[in-house]
């Protein structure tokens, strides 16, 4: 079994982390560069910068706080928000970046997947999908889950894959910040139809919610924010935790 990853979440917004619940009530959740040292530092597999609000304000990442937050770490960083030319890529791989995430992007210049993976490999190219489940179909959203869009989820992430993409983040907009576990149907779907790795996010709220990701999602990596931003779940324990249910861990 192939070790599954725990990967924390930065989404900052104004040079800020922050966290809400169904992508609105955005409360405060501490300084970036901070917290991304302190999870280097207990045990994180990886972690990701989203910078939520660059689409919608049409602008680029926060390059220099990219900068910070890369030089303060040891493991693999990806950086997604606002990305939309191979230009952007270049300069957050430049200022430490390991992978980008594109979502909005993605939607509106699918050919973008394929430039940046020819460019710079697939295992550079993360694909993230905010999808929320309306009368039974997943639809994805975009611009921070504001814009919702005629593309349904499963037929994207085939796509998406076709295109060269070496990951995908999927992010349940129902699931999100209710801490009342991951979207493990959809999520278990996903990886039948594609076979690169599925990022699981949105939901998480116990360490339970982890193991069950894993083992009922198929989940190959579990991202959360605010159970790891206010301590509410620390990372060692919640890898012990994991050992404990024979989940393969980096301990």
């Amino acid at each position: 079994m192939l070790t599954k990853r725990i990967i924390p979440c930065l989404d900052i917004k104004n040079g800020r982390t922050v966290k809400g619940v169904n992508f609105v009530d955005l409360k405060d959740a501490g300084n970036p560069v901070e917290l991304a040292k302190k999870y280097a530092a207990t045990g994180a597999d990886e972690l990701v910068f989203l910078d939520i609000s660059a689409t919608e304000e049409r602008r680029a990442t926060l390059i220099d706080l990219v900068r910070k937050v890369a030089a303060a770490i040891n493991i693999p960083f990806t950086v997604g928000g606002g990305i939309s030319s191979i230009a952007d890529v270049d300069v957050l791989l430049r200022n430490g970046a390991d992978k980008i995430s594109i979502n909005s992007s993605a939607v509106k210049n699918p050919n973008l997947i394929n430039e940046i993976a020819a460019k710079y490999g697939s295992q550079c190219v993360v694909v993230a999908i905010d999808a929320k489940q309306i009368d039974g179909d997943w639809i994805v959203h975009l611009v921070g889950g504001k814009v919702p869009t005629e593309l349904n989820l499963f037929d994207w992430v085939k796509e998406v894959e076709q295109r060269g993409a070496g990951e995908i983040l999927f992010t349940s907009m129902n699931n999100d910040g209710t801490k009342n576990g991951f979207a493990n149907e959809a999520l278990a779907k996903l990886s039948e139809i594609v076979n690169i790795p599925i990022i699981a996010s949105g939901g998480a709220g116990t360490m339970e919610h982890f193991a069950e990701t894993f083992i009922n999602g198929k989940a190959d990596a579990a991202l959360a924010a605010s159970v790891f931003h206010y301590q509410e779940i620390e990372i060692p324990e919640l890898k012990q935790y994991l050992k404990n249910q024979k989940i393969t861990v980096r301990l």
